[in-house]
C-alpha cells in the first residue's frame, strides 16, 4: 500500500487566552492542523463565507454576538453541521446528550497531546496515496495549461475539507469508478472568472457567442473532460472499464445557501489553482475549485498508478533511472 499523502486540515481555533492559543498552535503543528483565528465580531460572517474548514477549536470562555460556550457550540454547529466542534474546557468536560449532539470532543488543556487518536479518527478517516494526491495535480495543471493559452498557473499544496460548501456559480460534476474507488470529481468556478478565461479560448468567435452561457459551459465541460479523461488513462486501469453500474446516492444542491451533498459524512480531497491571463498586465487572479467525493466506495489499498505513465516520462527523458 501506498504511503500516506502528506495534506493538512485548516481549522478555526475560537481561543481567547494567549497561553492556551500557543499550545493550541504547537499541537496543530505537529498534527498535520493549519490553524486560523478570527476576531469574535467576524467569525458568523468568515462561517457563512466559503471558506473551506475541516474543524472548529472552540474554548468555553470564548463569546460572541452574546453567546458563549455550550450555547455559542450549538449556534455553530446550526450554522456549519458538517465541521466537528472540540471543545475546551477549564473544568467540568461532561456533556449533556444535547451537547453530545453538537460537540464531537470536549477536553481540557493538559489533555491537549492525547487528541491525537481523536483527530485522526475526526479529520484523517480516509488514506490517500501519495501518486494519486501529486498526479491529480500535475495531470490538472497540464490540462488547463493545454485549454487556455498564455496563462500563469499556480497550484496550492492540497488540503482535506468537511465542509459541503459550492465555490463559485459555475461547476460541473463527473463520475469516478474504477475497482478502487467510486465518485466524483468537482470542478466550481466564478462564472465571470471563467468568461475571461474562455474569451482567450474563443478569441476568433464573434463576441456575441463568444460571451453566451452556451460556450462558457462549452469551455468548462471540455475542460473537464480534459481532466478526466487524463485522471482515467493515468489511474484507472483499462479492466475498470467494464464494472458494472451499483447503486448511486442523491445529490443534495442547495444554491441560495451554496450547498451540496453527496449522501457521506467522509471529508473531501481539494485543491485550489490561481490562474492569470497573461495578456493582461493587472488583474486578479481567477480561482478554479477542484474537489475529489469517493462517496461511494474507497479502497486504497488496491489504488495503482498506470506503469504507462511511468514509462512515456521514461521514454521522453523526464524521468532517469539510476
Amino acid at each position: 500500500m501506498h504511503a500516506a499523502a502528506k495534506l493538512q486540515v485548516k481549522v478555526l481555533v475560537l481561543e481567547e487566552e494567549g497561553g492556551a492559543a500557543e499550545a493550541l498552535k504547537a499541537f496543530c503543528e505537529g498534527a498535520d492542523l493549519l490553524p486560523v483565528k478570527v476576531q469574535p465580531e467576524h467569525l458568523m460572517a468568515v462561517l457563512r463565507s466559503s471558506i473551506d474548514l475541516g474543524a472548529l477549536f472552540l474554548s468555553e470562555n470564548y463569546a460572541c454576538q452574546g453567546l458563549q460556550g455550550r450555547r455559542l457550540a450549538h449556534e455553530l454547529h446550526r450554522i456549519r453541521p458538517e465541521l466537528p466542534i472540540f471543545l475546551r474546557c477549564a473544568e467540568h468536560i461532561a456533556l449533556s446528550e444535547a451537547d453530545q449532539r453538537v460537540v464531537r470532543h470536549a477536553y481540557r488543556l493538559e489533555q491537549l497531546e492525547d487528541m491525537a487518536a481523536v483527530i485522526q479518527v475526526s479529520l484523517f478517516s480516509l488514506v490517500y496515496p501519495e501518486p494519486l494526491v501529486r498526479g491529480i495535480s500535475e495531470l490538472t495543471q497540464q490540462a488547463l495549461q493545454g485549454q487556455f493559452k498564455g496563462i500563469t498557473l499556480l497550484a496550492e499544496a492540497p488540503i482535506i475539507v468537511r465542509d459541503r460548501l459550492i465555490y463559485g456559480e459555475v461547476y460541473s460534476l463527473i463520475p469516478l469508478e474504477a475497482s478502487w474507488c467510486r465518485g466524483y470529481m468537482m470542478l466550481q468556478i466564478e462564472e465571470r472568472g471563467l468568461q475571461r478565461l474562455q474569451s482567450h479560448q474563443l478569441g476568433e468567435v464573434e463576441a456575441t457567442h463568444r460571451d453566451s452561457i452556451r460556450a462558457i459551459n462549452n469551455v468548462f465541460s471540455e475542460t473537464t473532460n480534459l481532466i478526466w479523461g487524463a485522471f482515467k488513462n493515468r489511474f484507472i486501469a483499462c479492466e475498470d472499464a467494464t464494472l458494472s453500474k451499483m447503486t448511486q446516492v442523491p445529490i443534495v444542491i442547495n444554491h441560495p445557501q451554496r450547498y451540496i451533498s453527496f449522501g457521506s459524512e467522509d471529508p473531501q480531497l481539494c485543491f485550489r489553482y490561481h490562474l492569470w491571463d497573461n495578456a493582461l498586465q493587472q488583474g486578479e487572479a481567477i480561482e478554479l475549485h477542484q474537489r475529489f467525493v469517493f462517496n461511494l466506495s474507497w479502497s486504497p489499498e488496491l489504488f495503482r498508478e498506470n506503469q504507462a505513465a511511468a514509462d512515456s516520462m521514461l521514454a521522453s527523458g523526464e524521468l532517469e533511472l539510476f
